[in-house]
């Protein structure tokens, strides 16, 4: 494998009139699993067909394994798309649309490849069913199973999940980890964030149409110094522990509540190497030292607020 991207935009806008949609975003993604993420009307969608080559770039690049999406029917060979819309026909079965998307892709076997995708989906009971009598969830994965049937290296997904049963979300959880294991890079979209936060190897943030932030997004929220930040302190002595935490220049508050001891922080890596000194000077026993809003939700609403 070389160590080009499967997926590089370089300084990608998109508008539509005086409407911009997608503004001067860049970013690289190599195998793994990544979450696109946005308030409604973000850019999720437009960015996601810039990638399909369904929609050209007003300005910048977009390239799919090393060439330029747009107009560029080779790459639809490496990407598999699951869009967001309905675009299903209800009087075709799961297993013959399927078929329709291998035949589509000249595959040599159409009839296997629609059937190994229908299996992988775990789609087989409601396999020869019109998918008109489907309910959201099966209609999901019979898209994804159009998406699969010719194996490719890039998955666009755009809200995957809609629709499906928790145990349905934890198949298609557990599948996709596996495909990213086996060296595929997968890019999902999401209005779900525990969804993301148990499932992406990394974020994009998109915030009216501009790259809030990238990467892990604990490393994200770590690096957001700017906002304070909360600890839950269990001890053997909180009131104790809470007085020297005030002395700390890290921490600026201190409240015990329920019987736990909550620590506002200024820095976030100030307090984390300050808190075991200050217990082992003080004499007292931790028991639990645990940030409150280190989270995926609270990413993103900080991301969404300083826009």
């Amino acid at each position: 494998m070389t160590d080009e991207p499967r997926i590089a935009l370089e300084r990608v806008s998109r508008w539509y009139g005086n409407v911009v949609a997608v503004n001067d975003i860049s970013f690289a993604l190599r195998p793994g699993v990544t979450g696109l993420l946005g308030p409604n009307g973000a850019g999720k969608t437009t960015l996601l067909h810039m990638l399909a080559g369904l929609l050209r770039p007003s300005s910048g690049t977009v390239r799919i394994a090393g060439e330029i999406a747009w107009r560029n029917p080779s790459i639809y060979r490496s990407i598999g798309l699951v869009p967001e819309r309905e675009a299903v026909h209800s009087f075709l079965t799961g297993r013959e649309f399927a078929r329709l998307a291998a035949q589509l892709q000249r595959l040599p076997d159409p009839d296997g490849a629609a059937a190994r995708a229908i299996a992988t989906v775990e789609l087989e009971g409601a396999a020869d069913r019109p998918i008109g009598t489907y309910s959201k969830g099966m209609r999901q994965r019979a898209k994804i199973a159009a998406a699969l049937v010719h194996e490719p290296s890039i998955l666009l997904l755009d809200e995957p999940f809609n629709g499906m049963d928790p145990r349905q979300r934890i198949h298609m959880m557990a599948l996709l980890r596996e495909m990213s294991a086996a060296g595929r890079t997968i890019l999902f979209s999401s209005h779900i964030l525990e969804e993301v936060e148990r499932l992406a190897d990394g974020v994009l943030v998109i915030v009216a149409g501009r790259l809030a932030a990238a990467g892990d997004f604990r490393e994200i929220r770590r690096l957001m110094t700017d906002r304070p930040h909360t600890f839950v302190v269990r001890s053997s002595d909180d009131r104790r522990l809470a007085a020297a935490f005030l002395a700390e220049p890290a921490v600026f508050g201190a409240e015990l509540h329920d019987g736990r001891l909550a620590v506002q922080v200024a820095e976030f890596g100030g307090f984390t190497r300050a808190v075991a000194r200050v217990a082992r000077d003080t004499g007292v026993t931790l028991f639990e030292v645990a940030p409150t809003d280190d989270s995926l939700e609270s990413v993103f609403a900080y991301l969404v607020s300083r826009r």
